[in-house]
């Protein structure tokens, strides 16, 4: 099982050939002041469907998953090159207002990060700041619609007055989701959204997970290699900065045809 080499990945191209592109990456390099964190990585992520970013802690996984909505710019000394682009358009453009981007682009984070808001003004804030809403009904609608496709609906409908920050953090994570898609976003950002929670709750998120990949294109950081093989259609494994191999996620574990990857997947690292 022979390694390419560094900086060149190992990138199975006909995978998403049956599949819509949706995300498109290409020589993207991203540096913290003088430290370069993500080395040339190409690829490009299907449309409804679930891709999983996999390697050990500090090989840059969340890295190149903030670059999909500019959250790298919140650091000062952060600094991206190349290519990113979503349906076509560059969104590392001028052009691009990053506020208008992150609608298109949700993010929902390792920690629950409710707002310290009711549940109802949890999930009310996206429409209501971007004018999604022309009225209360509407925007009541977009509060319900968001839960239940969060899978939340039924253990919280007899309380959306109380705070999103009295629920089980399972049950914060789900909200968060809810506030994250009831700005009706494209993309879904999820970097570990499940190491923080217990058993039952990673479960249900993933399950959710796996709904949502029918409307959504949903890109997951996970630590968990198990995890990724649940959820995921496609596997990226990066190390040191490097995409090493990108492909089916079947293919990825079962038949890896980089020597870092198989080494990674059994166990020898990470």
């Amino acid at each position: 099982m022979a390694d390419t080499g560094l900086h060149n990945a190992t990138v199975y191209h006909d995978a998403t050939r049956n599949l819509q592109g949706k995300i498109s990456l290409s020589d993207v390099n991203i540096f913290y002041g003088e430290k370069q964190a993500i080395h040339d990585v190409s690829m490009d992520i299907p449309d409804r469907s679930v891709t999983a970013f996999i390697g050990p802690s500090g090989c840059g996984k969340s890295t190149i998953l903030r670059s999909i909505n500019r959250m790298n710019e919140t650091i000062d000394i952060a600094r991206t090159t190349g290519s990113v682009k979503i349906d076509g358009e560059e969104i590392n453009s001028r052009s691009v207002d990053p506020v208008i981007l992150r609608a298109r682009v949700g993010m929902v984070f390792q920690k629950p990060n409710p707002f310290p808001k009711s549940i109802y003004d949890n999930v009310a804030y996206g429409p209501r700041i971007h004018g999604l809403a022309s009225s209360r009904s509407e925007l009541d609608g977009v509060v319900e619609t968001s839960l239940r496709k969060a899978g939340l609906w039924d253990e919280v409908a007899d309380r959306l007055d109380q705070p999103g920050t009295g629920l089980s953090g399972g049950q914060q994570q789900r909200l968060v989701i809810a506030r994250a898609i009831a700005v009706s976003p494209e993309v879904i950002l999820m970097d570990e959204p499940c190491s923080a929670l217990d058993p039952i709750a990673t479960a249900k998120i993933e399950e959710l997970i796996d709904e949502l990949r029918e409307n959504y294109c949903i890109v997951i950081v996970t630590h968990s290699m198990a995890q990724a093989a649940r959820v995921s259609q496609m596997t990226a494994f990066f190390h040191m900065g490097d995409l090493v191999e990108y492909g089916p996620t079947e293919d990825i574990f079962t038949n890896p045809h980089e020597s870092r990857t198989q080494d990674y997947i059994t166990g020898r690292f990470g």
